[in-house]
């Protein structure tokens, strides 16, 4: 189906395509060339671009961005992989921004095309495209009536270009007189799943913290098709981050890190938020070919953890997950933060493990949260940035919930770890 591109749209992507520029944008030779792909921030400085470089494995040695890598224009870089592509996208602050496509030819990035688009807030795969999904975080009124309309558009994974745009009426999904701010995007058969908390302004505050919604969506033509609801936890996933995951029998699992906030009336502060929800952390699930959620199936995470909170999840095939997790009662818990500790999540027998070996939370500045797996079910690879300013790729082995310190980075901070064949 051909889409047609506004000329407002089409300007912007393609007359304002970027020129190659300097010195600072030349690739330079990488010390170890190979086909994992790693996104680093330089330490030591302030505002600077990510420096993109590769490496042959993510298990032992050293690889280092001083004298090497590809820098990236402008700073707060996001990351998605598709099509056996490395896109890296520039987080515009409310302004467009830009994105490079690379490739991997010899072990070395291979820069395919530069193109504009408009900063987004959740962006994913589907089907040959990158969906991508500006959200607003205001309620306007037209002629009298309240509006709010997210952004969205289709980056053709083929052509590196932008194919399609449209709106999306934000106040529709959630029908409460509040915002659906998406978290993230999720292709489920031939439709388009976007869970979404309810919101009522920029604040990221509601009124309803004890529910989960999903909207279903048409591809490509995004119209809403269904909004599939549950009250056993509140609102699925968080902010810039993926609360679903497909399994290889098509079944979809939804996690909710009891996250919701409020206004806390009991502080003099205007700003202040407090958790509101009275419903768990926990794990949800669709069965294969339904819109409904599986009132047979409830994994109370709180309870199979011990306390934890689950705050992000990386899928590793066959009903395994690494979940960064943190104690509920934690004083530093905030809805946005993920938790330092990891812990192995088995949704088949609903069990939780915490993974040993792994630095003590105290020691950790970050860990990084996109991160990669082969997906086999046994091994994935996390970045962690330590208090000591030394950067470690960890190896995490599901069968034994245990880390293996491997790939040391050098000369800065890993903000993304992916794959090209």
């Amino acid at each position: 189906m051909k889409t047609t591109i506004t000329k407002t749209l089409a300007a912007l992507a393609f007359a304002a395509v970027l020129t190659s520029c300097s010195k600072r944008n030349e690739e330079i030779v990488p010390e170890n060339p190979g086909n994992f792909v790693l996104a680093v921030t330089p330490i030591a400085l302030e505002g600077v671009a990510d420096y993109l470089v590769t490496a042959g494995n993510l298990d032992e040695g050293t690889v280092s961005i001083i004298g090497n890598g590809v820098e990236q224009d402008g700073t707060y870089r996001y990351y998605v992989t598709a099509n056996n592509k490395f896109f890296s996208m520039l987080y515009g602050q409310g302004n467009p921004g830009a994105v490079t496509a690379y490739n991997i030819v010899g072990g070395k990035l291979n820069k395919l095309t530069n193109f504009v688009t408009e900063t987004v807030q959740a962006f994913a795969p589907v089907k040959d495209d990158i969906l991508m999904v500006k959200v607003p975080r205001s309620i306007a009124s037209t002629d009298g009536n309240p509006t709010a309309s997210a952004l969205w558009y289709r980056v053709n994974t083929n052509t590196t270009s932008i194919v399609g745009e449209g709106t999306l009426d934000a106040l529709a999904p959630a029908a409460n007189g509040e915002i659906a701010h998406f978290s993230w995007i999720k292709q489920v058969g031939d439709k388009v799943w976007m869970p979404f908390f309810s919101i009522t302004g920029r604040n990221f505050w509601t009124k309803h913290p004890d529910e989960a919604w999903i909207a279903v969506y048409s591809y490509p033509d995004m119209q809403l098709e269904k909004v599939i609801k549950d009250d056993r936890t509140s609102f699925i996933g968080k902010y810039f981050t993926d609360g679903l995951s497909v399994q290889e029998n098509g079944d979809v699992y939804a996690y909710s890190p009891a996250a919701a906030a409020d206004d806390n009336v009991e502080s003099p502060e205007t700003s202040d938020s407090k958790f509101t929800s009275t419903k768990p952390s926990a794990i949800t699930r669709l069965k294969s070919g339904t819109t409904e959620f599986d009132k047979s199936y409830f994994f109370n995470f709180e309870t199979a953890s011990g306390g934890y909170v689950i705050t992000n999840w990386m899928y590793l095939g066959q009903d395994k997950y690494i979940a960064n997790v943190v104690l509920k009662n934690d004083k530093d818990r905030d809805a946005y933060t993920d938790g330092k500790q990891l812990a192995i999540v088995n949704v088949a027998d609903q069990t939780v493990k915490l993974v040993t070996g792994f630095p003590d939370p105290e020691s950790v500045e970050f860990i990084t949260t996109n991160n990669y797996t082969p997906k086999d079910g046994k091994y994935g690879y996390i970045g962690v940035n330590l208090n000591d300013g030394t950067t470690w790729i960890y190896k995490i082995d599901a069968s034994t919930a245990s880390a293996t310190r491997g790939l040391k980075v050098e000369g800065g901070k890993i903000t993304a770890i992916q794959h090209l064949q």
